[in-house]
């Protein structure tokens, strides 16, 4: 898992980086909780999703947005982070020229610029956000959504309540043959303390329907 250093608009970004064995492998870029409220590359559920697209087969980046850690600049609010987001996966490109197709994961915050990310860049075939906070940030740009995914929340989150999250997340239009769909963790907040073992099930669960089963890929 080296560490790598990568130019983005506000200067220098630090990730973490797992190349794939196979070349052309699809590429998953995964994005942090909000850098104001501990927010890190760190954080236990990023960490997961990690492991899970490294296990995958896929190359995989994780890094600290803008002001977080070794990583230049300081909090934008969003419109930053988006486009160290945009930065991060060309970053992975320009060293995977021969990927075809990407992931991406979120967290909270993350899942938002994640979303943003999917709407600009046609190569993002599947997404997967992690308690989308649907209640604070606006997601109505998601019209249509171009890509199939899956939303996660906790019935317990009280940073981003369950019910106002699916009555927005509902709303979302998507493109002819493309799915949205939803997964409830009972008695998970909005961190998953606790959970984390559940939720990552969960997500393992609909990356095997979409992606084949571990063992299958490491055949």
């Amino acid at each position: 898992m080296p560490e790598v250093i990568f130019t983005g608009p506000a200067g220098r970004i630090e990730g973490r980086y797992h190349p794939a064995k196979e070349k052309g492998a699809p590429i998953a870029i995964v994005l942090h909780p909000h850098p104001q409220f501990g927010g890190t590359m760190n954080n236990q559920i990023v960490y997961g999703l990690y492991y899970t697209f490294v296990n995958r087969g896929f190359s995989v980046l994780r890094f600290n947005f803008r002001g977080v850690g070794r990583s230049q600049g300081s909090f934008d609010h969003g419109q930053g982070e988006l486009s160290d987001a945009a930065a991060a996966l060309d970053w992975a490109q320009s060293v995977n020229p021969e990927a075809r197709t990407c992931w991406i994961a979120g967290v909270s915050f993350g899942a938002w610029i994640g979303m943003q990310l999917l709407m600009r860049r046609p190569e993002i075939e599947g997404f997967l956000s992690i308690a989308a906070m649907a209640n604070r940030y606006d997601f109505t740009f998601l019209a249509p959504c171009p890509s199939s995914g899956l939303f996660v929340h906790g019935s317990q989150d009280r940073v981003a309540p369950l019910r106002e999250v699916i009555s927005v997340i509902e709303k979302v239009k998507t493109q002819k043959g493309i799915q949205i769909e939803h997964a409830v963790i009972d008695g998970a907040n909005h961190f998953f303390e606790g959970k984390l073992e559940e939720l990552m099930g969960t997500v393992d669960g609909y990356l095997d329907k979409r992606l084949g089963s571990v063992q299958e890929n490491a055949a």
